[in-house]
């Protein structure tokens, strides 16, 4: 799913491992939040900001620009702006 995602949605996902245990215990998920907590959160503070974020509009009435491509060198995927 992440790859057709990122591929077919201009959709970044990521999966995080919390834990070597795939189906740890209900009674454990508090402790495994709370030994993940700063980590999860320095992790969202720090990725948050990066790229590029905003709007697609013409240079010269200022118009918003549906479905127009972005294209950056350097990286193969293309981003199609939204409406």
């Amino acid at each position: 799913m992440q790859d057709y995602n990122y591929v077919w949605a201009n959709c970044f996902e990521i999966t995080l491992e919390l834990s070597c245990c795939k189906y740890p215990p209900t009674s454990e998920l508090q402790q495994e939040w709370e030994n993940n907590r700063d980590s999860l959160l320095a992790f969202i503070e720090k990725v948050v900001h990066i790229g590029v974020k905003g709007f697609v509009r013409d240079a010269v009435t200022g118009a918003g620009l549906e479905n127009a491509t972005i294209v950056v060198a350097g990286i193969a995927h293309n981003i199609t702006a939204g409406k």
